[in-house]
């Protein structure tokens, strides 16, 4: 049993598909109490679905193979005894879903002898810089050695802009003053002799109808034998995303896609035709500005997002991000022995912080999603609480009974909050440890060792 630090994800998700999500609620909800899939509620639930997806932007031939492989499965099921008909079709849905986002993960292609040489494309503004940094970070976390080179000779301050990103997360960086196939030869060449295993080149942003730097690009995926050739989309330009796409994939046969921009007014179209339409794979989702926003896409956790079914397993991963392990057995043994202490709520919420905006909470529990929408959570609540805690002595920490009327108007004036304020703190945490304190007693047999 590990003190419960939940992950607080980004609204990225949420904005993506809020809109597919919502009416596909609403269609299901029409079925509850029915006894069984007949043809005709199938087809008029199908109408529905075309219509939410064709909203959200879907390429309209996706969707009408979508609805079709629905409704081929949905007719004539039988229902299984305590599964209404809404919730048999969710899972017929999501299974589609699933095998429409892809079906499994696609992994990043690693080349046997290092480096594996990894190529950005994609229009201007994509987002292909930033994604260059996000993705050496993810891959260091990885236990790998990344190089980020800078091969933009056509953007001004292209090469700075990403040296200085390179700094800010002590990546090595390469670039020279040559063509752009020139610098991601030599970036090879540099990265065996550092002994880096990954080379990561950030190419210009282009217009697909531009001849010449699609030529240029097709000219340095040659010169460097990448392994892969991703394609950066800005989610927000939504079906477009996938025509641009398709020219490129023409043009430099594109090996997956990274959505950016995810945390933008995106409606999921592009997510859900990409893989679909072209065969290209989305390897990885951009749902932030911070470098440390990069998701690996997931096709069944995805398909649960969008149907409303949480997330449990991307849940449990970025707690076990975040939550400093030997540090959690250690409050482990403190809330069976019923110490917990003012000095480990501050270090919880510490932890708390790493995982994202409060205003999330609880978006990957299963069922949790659509109770809290439209609940606003005050973000300045947890700084407050840690200025709070923060004001006390490290013995008013550990022994709060000791805080009296004097001590409160000291705390609340060192944390600029009100006495009030303070009270109210105390009172929780006083709260707090008393359903610890039950809790302790509940799970451990009556004279078992602590």
């Amino acid at each position: 049993m590990n003190f419960p630090v939940l992950r607080l994800i980004d609204k990225a998700y949420e904005l993506m598909f809020e809109q597919i999500t919502d009416k596909l609620d609403g269609i299901f909800k029409k079925l509850t109490g029915r006894g069984y899939l007949s043809e005709k509620n199938i087809q008029d639930a199908g109408k529905e679905i075309r219509l939410a997806l064709l909203e959200a932007d879907v390429n309209y031939k996706v969707v009408k193979n979508f609805v079709a492989e629905i409704e081929k499965k949905a007719v004539g099921q039988e229902v299984t005894k305590s599964i209404s008909p809404g919730q048999q079709l969710i899972k017929i849905v999501h299974d589609e879903m699933v095998s429409l986002l892809g079906g499994t993960r696609a992994e990043l292609t690693i080349s046997p002898t290092p480096p594996t040489v990894i190529l950005l494309a994609g229009l201007q503004g994509s987002g292909k810089t930033t994604l260059a940094g996000k993705l050496a970070l993810y891959l260091r976390k990885k236990g790998n050695r990344p190089l980020l080179v800078a091969a933009d000779i056509h953007r001004p301050a292209a090469k700075k802009q990403l040296e200085v990103l390179a700094d800010s997360i002590q990546m090595p960086f390469f670039t020279v003053e040559k063509s752009a196939p020139e610098i991601a030869k030599e970036a090879i060449n540099f990265a065996k002799d550092k002994m880096l295993d990954i080379v990561i080149v950030d190419t210009a942003g282009r217009l697909q109808i531009d001849n010449e730097l699609m030529t240029e690009l097709a000219d340095v995926k040659k010169a460097s034998g990448a392994q892969e050739t991703l394609f950066i989309a800005d989610a927000m330009t939504g079906q477009e995303a996938l025509n641009v796409a398709s020219e490129f994939h023409k043009r430099v046969e594109l090996t997956g896609a990274v959505l950016t921009k995810m945390d933008g007014d995106a409606r999921g179209g592009s997510a859900m035709s990409l893989k679909a339409a072209l065969g290209i794979p989305i390897k990885f989702i951009g749902t932030g500005e911070k470098l440390s926003d990069l998701e690996e896409f997931h096709p069944s956790r995805i398909g649960s997002r969008i149907l409303g079914m949480g997330d449990i397993v991307s849940l449990v991963e970025k707690a076990q991000e975040a939550v400093d392990m030997e540090e959690a057995e250690k409050l482990e043994k403190k809330l069976l022995k019923e110490s917990f202490t003012f000095e480990d709520f501050l270090s919880q919420l510490k932890q708390l912080k790493k995982m994202g905006p409060l205003q999330n909470l609880m978006e990957m529990i299963p069922g949790m999603g659509k109770q809290l929408k439209g609940i606003t959570v005050d973000e300045n609540g947890l700084a407050r609480v840690e200025a709070i805690i923060k004001s006390m002595t490290k013995k008013e920490r550990h022994q709060p009974s000791i805080i009296d009327g004097s001590r409160r108007k000291r705390i609340a004036a060192g944390s600029g909050t009100s006495v009030q304020q303070v009270n109210m703190l105390l009172k929780q945490f006083a709260s707090m440890q008393k359903m610890i304190k039950q809790f302790s007693r509940m799970s451990l047999p009556k004279g078992f060792p602590i």
